[in-house]
C-alpha cells in the first residue's frame, strides 16, 4: 500500500516535459558522467568523481521518466527500488578483494540489460515496420548484450573459482567460433528481411549466448584484468546501440563512454604485457607449462626457506624497502597488515614505497584500491615506469603475493611464455624477501627464477599471517 501511493504521488508530480528539456538534461548528464571520469583518476578527487556521476545518473533517470507518452511507470519505480536495493547492499557488503568479480558481474548486467531492450523492442513491433538503420542497432544490441552477458558470467565464475582460471580449450575451438560467428551474421540477415521471424530471433539470442561462453573460456586467469577491460568495452557498445536504436541521446553518450574508456584500458593492459589483444584472446596462455628440462633455460639452484626472526633482522636494519603487491596479498586480504608494516618501518626512519606493475592482481588498478581501502598514502604508490630504476639502489624489496610481475625470466628467457612483458627489476636490490604461501606457481604457469636467485629470502605461509608476525618480531 505505502508504494502503491508513493507511486501514485510521484506519477502525479512529475510532469511531461518537452523534448529540448529533455536533451539538454541528457547533455547534463553526459558532462556529469565525462567529469566523473576525469576526478576518478587521482584518490584525492575520486570522491567527487562518483558524486558527481550518481548526480547525472540520477538526473538521467529523472528525466527519463518525464518523458511524454511514457508507460509502465509503475514498473518503473519498481525496477529503480530493486535495483537500488540490490546496489547499496551490494557496495556495502562486497569486500575490496572481490572488486574484480563485482565488476565482471556490472558488465554482464548491462550487456543484458541492452539486449533485454532490443529484445523487447522485436516482441512489441509485430508488424516488422523497423527502418534498416533501426534494424542494425538493434541486431547490434542483442548480439553484443547476450555475448557480453554470458562472457562476464564466465570471467566471474574463472575469478570466483567456480570454474578453472587455467585455459579450457578443445581441438578446432576456433573453427567451432568462427562457424557460430557465421551463422549469427546469416540468421541477421534472415531476420533482416523477415523481422517478424521467431525462429531467427531465437538462433540469434542462443548463438550470442553461446559465443560469449566460447570466446571466454580459451583464456586463462592471467589474463582476467584485459577481458574485463574488453567486456565493459562491450557493455558500453551495447547500451550505445540501444541508445541509436531508441532515439535516446544520454545512451548514446553513456554507452560511447563506456566503450572508449573499455577500449582504451584494453590497449593499456595489453601493452603492459607486451602482447596483442588478439594474443590473449586466441593464445591460451597459461595452459602449457614449460619446465627447464623442455627449455634447458629453467631456474637453478633452489629456494632459500627464511624464519621470521632472520626475515625481521634484515627489513630492522634497511634504510630503504619498496613493497610490490601481488593477487596473493589481495586473497589474504593482506592489505591493512601491509600498511602496518609500512607505518613501522616508516617509523624507525626507513624510507617505504610501494612499486605498483599495470596488471598486478584481477583487474586494472586492483592493488592500488585495495592499498587505498588500507590508508596507505597515495604519494607512495609508483608505477612501474616511474620505479624501475630504483631497484638497484634500493636495501631491501618485499615481493606479497606477486609471481609473474617480477619473474626475470621475461627479460632473459626468449622460451618463456612472458619473454618481453615489462616486469620490476626486484632482482636488481641487495636483498629480496618474498612472502608466498607455497611453492605453487604462478597465473602464467611457469617457474619464477627469482625464488631461486643467491639474493632471495623466501618465507612461506599466509601474508597477512606472515606481516603481523614481521611486525611483531621487529618490535
Amino acid at each position: 500500500m505505502a508504494l502503491a501511493a508513493f507511486i501514485q504521488t510521484t506519477e502525479k508530480y512529475v510532469n511531461p516535459m518537452s523534448n529540448h528539456s529533455i536533451n539538454f538534461i541528457y547533455l547534463v548528464s553526459a558532462t556529469l558522467f565525462m567529469l566523473g571520469i576525469k576526478y576518478l583518476s587521482s584518490p584525492s578527487t575520486a570522491k567527487r568523481g562518483n558524486l558527481l556521476s550518481m548526480i547525472g545518473m540520477a538526473a538521467a533517470i529523472g528525466t527519463t521518466m518525464a518523458t511524454p507518452g511514457l508507460h509502465g511507470f509503475t514498473l518503473i519505480i519498481i525496477g529503480v527500488i530493486i535495483g537500488a536495493v540490490i546496489g547499496g547492499y551490494t557496495a556495502i557488503k562486497i569486500k575490496m578483494t572481490a572488486m574484480p568479480e563485482m565488476v565482471a558481474l556490472f558488465n554482464g548486467c548491462g550487456g543484458a540489460a541492452s539486449a533485454l531492450v532490443a529484445l523487447a523492442e522485436f516482441q512489441s513491433n509485430t508488424t516488422g515496420g523497423f527502418d534498416s538503420f533501426t534494424l542494425i542497432t538493434l541486431l547490434l544490441s542483442l548480439i553484443i548484450g547476450g555475448l557480453t552477458f554470458t562472457g562476464s558470467i564466465m570471467a566471474y565464475a574463472k575469478l570466483q573459482g567456480l570454474i578453472p582460471t587455467r585455459p579450457v580449450t578443445y581441438p578446432g575451438q576456433q573453427v567451432v567460433n568462427a562457424i557460430i560467428v557465421l551463422a549469427t551474421v546469416a540468421l541477421s540477415w534472415f531476420l533482416f528481411q523477415d523481422p517478424t521471424s521467431i525462429l531467427a530471433l531465437s538462433g540469434i539470442i542462443i548463438l550470442s549466448l553461446g559465443l560469449g561462453v566460447l570466446a571466454v573460456i580459451p583464456i586463462g586467469g592471467a589474463d582476467m584484468p584485459v577481458i574485463i577491460c574488453l567486456l565493459n568495452s562491450y557493455s558500453g557498445l551495447a547500451v550505445s546501440m540501444t541508445g541509436f536504436a531508441l532515439s535516446n541521446n544520454a545512451l548514446i553518450i553513456t554507452g560511447s563512454l563506456v566503450g572508449a574508456s573499455g577500449i582504451f584500458l584494453t590497449k593499456i593492459m595489453c601493452d603492459a604485457m607486451n602482447r596483442s589483444l588478439s594474443n590473449v584472446l586466441f593464445s591460451a596462455f597459461g595452459q602449457v607449462v614449460e619446465s627447464a628440462d623442455d627449455t634447458g633455460e629453467g631456474p637453478t639452484g633452489s629456494m632459500k626457506g627464511y624464519e621470521v626472526e632472520d626475515v625481521a633482522t634484515i627489513l630492522t636494519n634497511a634504510g630503504s624497502l619498496i613493497i610490490v603487491p601481488g593477487y596473493g596479498m589481495a586473497a589474504a586480504q593482506a592489505q591493512h597488515a601491509t600498511r602496518e608494516l609500512g607505518d613501522y618501518l616508516g617509523e624507525q626512519g626507513v624510507e617505504v614505497r610501494y612499486a605498483i606493475h599495470p596488471v598486478a592482481g584481477r583487474m586494472p588498478g586492483h592493488m592500488n584500491v585495495l592499498l587505498a581501502e588500507a590508508d596507505v598514502p597515495y604519494e607512495q604508490l609508483f608505477a612501474l615506469e616511474d620505479i624501475n630504476d630504483d631497484f638497484a639502489s634500493t636495501d631491501v624489496v618485499l615481493v606479497i603475493g606477486a609471481n609473474d610481475v617480477v619473474n626475470p625470466a621475461a627479460k632473459s628467457n626468449p622460451n618463456s611464455p612472458i619473454y618481453g612483458m615489462p616486469v620490476l627489476d626486484v632482482e636488481k636490490a641487495t636483498t629480496v624477501i618474498v612472502l608466498k604461501r607455497s611453492m605453487n606457481v604462478g597465473f602464467a604457469g611457469i617457474e619464477n627464477e627469482l625464488f631461486y636467485k643467491d639474493n632471495t629470502m623466501m618465507l612461506f605461509g599466509d601474508a597477512k599471517s606472515s606481516l603481523h608476525k614481521l611486525v611483531a618480531a621487529m618490535k
